[in-house]
């Protein structure tokens, strides 16, 4: 089974392929359109580990020549110094124009290998080959790129789209169980601002053995998501307007990830909690909102944060520090009913602490 969405952007449309097994034709088939006797990749150090022995014999076929990086784990490979190591990488092996850089990996490795494309040479053709839940529904598709910097996160990037992207579900069989739950959160998220059905669907997630869930009904969802996020970008390509409904929970989510220096909490644990906080939130502001649609997959995350390790005023500060804040006041995305975003000011700072409520008493 394939499911094939069409992404359409400014500067052209693209595909997303989604299925069990597609790498090798995709690329092929990608590559059979352009004059390139050489690949470079960028791929995550796991991955490199876990099917380099796979991905290697088929890059070899396609092309003369492969060059290719490790990006180390973790959101430190996100930094301008791993940034410009990258663009060491592609212009001391004689990167031109018409050369793709492959990204295999996850959020971080394809947020990194975005920025990278986008910035060398003004821009060189860039595939996507997201290995995690959470990049194939969400960070692989609709052009964001960028590394973080010390004041917070993706502060340095830029809009560049993709030329193809490849979800092969044969890169999730080595992902740890803790990745496929970072991936539930985006996935909840579509579930909140857009097709309510989506939290039926995720329970999939709650089988004791992900590796043997239904892959059919796994590429459907993926699938399902990849066109909610296309159809927004497709509206709302540089977020002046609805695009900015996906970052439901995640003003919360950034300045929690912030506080942890980006590393006793990933980004969908944060993400859950964040949704968690703008649930409650949102119901503070009006809504009526059903708490049970997200506490139903409460027991599915595994916190190494105690609430007493946070602190209001400074997460209340990092939010404040958000990229996408335009004046005093904090922003958020909030919700009227499920499926109702709306992009609402909160000024009211007990509120808003009410809300850091609602997601640190979930924690231990």
């Amino acid at each position: 089974m394939k499911a094939e969405i069409t992404i359409n952007a400014s500067s052209g449309s693209y595909k997303a392929a989604v299925g069990e097994n597609i790498f090798e034709e995709e690329l092929a088939n990608y590559l059979s359109q352009k004059q390139a006797d050489k690949l470079f990749v960028l791929i995550d150090e796991n991955v490199f580990r876990h099917h380099w022995k796979t991905i290697q014999p088929i890059l070899s076929e396609l092309v003369t020549n492969v060059h290719f990086l490790q990006v180390p784990e973790g959101e430190s490979s996100k930094s301008v110094r791993f940034w410009s190591k990258t663009l060491d990488f592609l212009l001391n092996a004689g990167i031109r124009r018409n050369v793709p850089l492959v990204v295999i990996g996850g959020g971080v490795t394809g947020d990194l290998g975005g920025f990278t494309a986008a910035t060398a040479l003004r821009g060189i053709p860039l595939i996507h080959v997201p290995t995690t839940v959470l990049a194939m529904v969400d960070s692989s598709i609709g052009g964001k790129t960028g590394v973080n910097h010390a004041t917070g996160k993706n502060l340095i990037g830029s809009f560049y789209q993709p030329d193809r992207v490849i979800a092969d579900t044969r890169f999730l069989e080595s992902l740890p169980k803790t990745e496929w739950i970072n991936g539930l959160s985006e996935i909840l998220k579509y579930a909140a601002i857009r097709d309510e059905a989506i939290f039926s669907e995720a329970e999939i997630f709650m089988e004791p053995d992900l590796q043997s869930m239904n892959k059919k009904k796994l590429i459907h969802l993926i699938a399902k998501c990849i066109k909610i996020k296309a159809d927004i970008v497709e509206e709302d390509e540089f977020e002046g307007g609805i695009r900015a409904f996906l970052n439901y929970g995640h003003t919360f989510a950034h300045a929690l990830e912030k506080a942890c220096d980006f590393d006793t909490i990933s980004h969908g644990e944060a993400v859950y909690l964040g949704m968690l906080a703008a649930q409650e939130l949102s119901n503070l502001t009006g809504a009526d909102l059903q708490t049970t649609k997200l506490s139903a997959y409460r027991s599915l995350y595994n916190f190494r944060i105690s609430k007493e390790e946070l602190s209001y005023n400074q997460l209340n500060e990092y939010m404040k520090a958000d990229k996408k804040r335009t004046d005093e006041h904090i922003k958020f995305v909030l919700l009227n009913n499920w499926q109702e975003p709306e992009v609402k000011t909160v000024k009211d700072k007990t509120l808003i602490n009410q809300a850091w409520d609602a997601a640190s008493n979930e924690l231990s």
